[in-house]
């Protein structure tokens, strides 16, 4: 049947109707479809049916099978009062079948209150061509109920309070005009819900407070175009959940406080427009939801308060598009931003994940992970290839950065070192130069051990001469001074050196390879233990009084000595310095 026609034209004429099933009719309603030119572009036959015989049909308990005739003015409310039935009392009928069949009403086709018996309903192929279209408080047996292929040219159309029995409930390929589309409160059995490939239009859309079964849910290539949609308190159970490549248009799209239970979400390649999305309090048991190359527009993205603490996320190279986005005091098991750009305020102060994953990222506004009001709790944060324009808020300690990226399971040594230099450079950017201390030690560390690492994975005299650069670095620049960030540990070091250099002097003494020698005599009357303290101090410091020298093996180590003190000195002045500056 034609679909894209702006108007129609319906005439009615006594001439036999014969379907292709054999069933006749005394009358034959012909329509001829116009596109918006006014030009025709198609027409079809349909048997003319007399609403009172199907009213009577209803009344005898027998079929209603409607496949291929125009209906018009249907409506069970009408039943209801001819045949003296309280208003919401429910109308049984039968089986019930309307293929490719043509309604239409001056208010709306109605279906109110209605009792489908098991065996399922179809309206595949059907038109509305005008009214709304009412199911609200309808009850469908047990059997798939078919929608697909119909048109609403009114676009309202009303399921509220619906209840259905175990089966399909299949909308695809339909086509709803601007309206209010309302499929609130519903109850689905178990089995597939789709409206795969349906066209919404303008209005609202309402899912709100429904609840669906174990099955499928099929929302994939969905078009809207605008308005509203809402799916808040709305309840999943153990079903599979498909919005992939949906269009949302510019619609305000609420998943506020629904519960995913514990199937599979799929949002991959959804276009969201510059409407809000808000998922504020959604929740799953477990499962997956992804968000892979989803586009967004300029409305702000609520996820804040989602309790998903055993769910993995993923927005993989997803387009943020303009607007703020926040994840305040949201559990996942694991939430990956990997490739995505961050050119908006990101907030994620996550109450609870395993896993943040912000690598290969380009941020060039804020990302805010430092706690405020509650305990962050992200025990691995991944920000390796990470293009760092913007800021990062974040705390060292209360953030537990360290571990954080020390428990990184599927990054190498030398990813770890460029993920806590940029830590480094971005607390030196946002004044907080304490933490940047601990980052840098941090990067110098795995700088070393990545560096030890690759020289042993060549082998040979490669593997073994590397050991020597790497301890004195481990040994004098990190174990000394931690990379000239401690200027007391350096002055501790200072007192070490002085310390093991006077038992050394004391020791060649004991061993008659060498002695310190007083020129002016021993008026202080120092025994050789001290005056071998004494000889370090002065050497260390390079001193230089005269008054004690060196003789023998004592010569060598002092000239060790002295230049040891030479360097512990500037080393101490370097760290020190820093300090005071910052």
């Amino acid at each position: 049947m034609v679909t894209g026609y702006k108007n129609y034209n319906l005439e009615v004429k006594n001439v036999k109707f014969i379907a292709d099933d054999g069933r006749t009719c005394p009358r034959t309603a012909i329509v001829t479809f116009y596109d918006e030119k006014g030009e025709e572009i198609g027409s079809e036959l349909f048997g003319a049916v007399d609403i009172n015989l199907v009213y009577n049909m209803i009344k005898e308990g027998k079929d209603i099978i409607l496949d291929n005739f125009y209906i018009p003015e249907f409506s069970i409310s009408s039943y209801r009062r001819y045949n003296g039935i309280e208003k919401k009392e429910l109308v049984p009928i039968k089986g019930f079948s309307a293929k490719n069949a043509f309604f239409e009403a001056k208010g709306c086709s109605d279906f109110t209150f209605t009792s489908f018996s098991d065996g399922g309903v179809s309206f595949d192929g059907s038109h509305f061509a005008k009214g709304k279209v009412l199911f609200s408080g309808s009850v469908f047996g047990k059997g798939n109920v078919i929608f697909s292929n119909t048109l609403f040219r009114d676009g309202n159309i009303e399921f509220t309070g619906s209840v259905f029995g175990d089966g399909d409930f299949m909308f695809k390929n339909a086509i709803v005009k601007d309206g209010i589309k309302d499929f609130q409160d519903i109850q689905f059995g178990n089995g597939e819900v789709s409206f795969a490939n349906t066209e919404f239009n303008s209005g609202e859309l309402l899912f709100i407070n429904t609840r669906f079964n174990s099955g499928r849910f099929n929302f994939k290539v969905t078009r809207i175009a605008g308005g509203k949609v809402d799916f808040h308190y709305s309840v999943f159970s153990d079903c599979e959940i498909m919005f992939e490549r949906t269009e949302f248009g510019n619609s305000r799209v609420d998943f506020r406080t629904v519960d995913f239970g514990s199937g599979r979400i799929n949002f991959n390649r959804s276009v969201f427009g510059d409407g809000e999305v808000n998922f504020e309090g959604a929740s799953c048991k477990a499962g997956k939801i992804q968000f892979k190359k989803s586009e967004m527009g300029f409305g702000p993205k609520n996820f804040n308060l989602m309790e998903m603490d055993d769910t993995d996320i993923s927005f993989e190279r997803t387009e943020f598009g303009n607007g703020d986005v926040t994840f305040y005091e949201s559990k996942f098991h694991t939430i990956s931003l990997k490739s995505c750009h961050l050119n908006h305020y990101f907030d994620l102060r996550l109450a609870k994940a395993e896993l943040l994953d912000i690598s290969d990222t380009i941020v060039r506004d804020i990302i805010d992970l430092e706690p405020y009001d509650f305990p962050v709790e992200i025990m691995t944060l991944d920000m390796s290839g990470m293009r760092l324009l913007g800021k990062l808020y974040i705390d060292w300690r209360h953030n537990k950065c360290n571990n954080a990226v020390i428990n990184q399971e599927g990054t190498t040594l030398r990813q770890k070192a460029e993920q806590f230099r940029i830590l480094k450079e971005n607390f030196s950017g946002t004044g907080k130069y304490e933490d940047e201390d601990e980052a840098y030690i941090m990067f110098k560390r795995y700088e070393a051990k990545s560096w030890l690492t690759e020289q042993k994975e060549k082998g040979g005299i490669t593997k073994i001469a590397s050991y020597v650069p790497n301890g004195f670095q481990w040994l004098v620049f990190d174990k000394i001074g931690l990379y000239a960030t401690s200027p007391g540990r350096v002055l501790f070091s200072v007192v070490i050196f002085w310390f093991f250099f006077g038992i050394i002097y004391f020791l060649i003494d004991l061993a008659g390879i060498g002695k310190t020698m007083s020129s002016v005599g021993n008026p202080d009357q120092l025994s050789t233990f001290f005056q071998s303290f004494y000889h370090s101090a002065i050497t260390f410091f390079t001193i230089g009084y005269g008054d004690v020298f060196p003789m023998g093996m004592s010569r060598v180590i002092s000239g060790l000595e002295g230049f040891m003190g030479v360097f512990m000195m500037s080393y101490f002045t370097v760290a020190f310095v820093r300090k005071v500056l910052r």
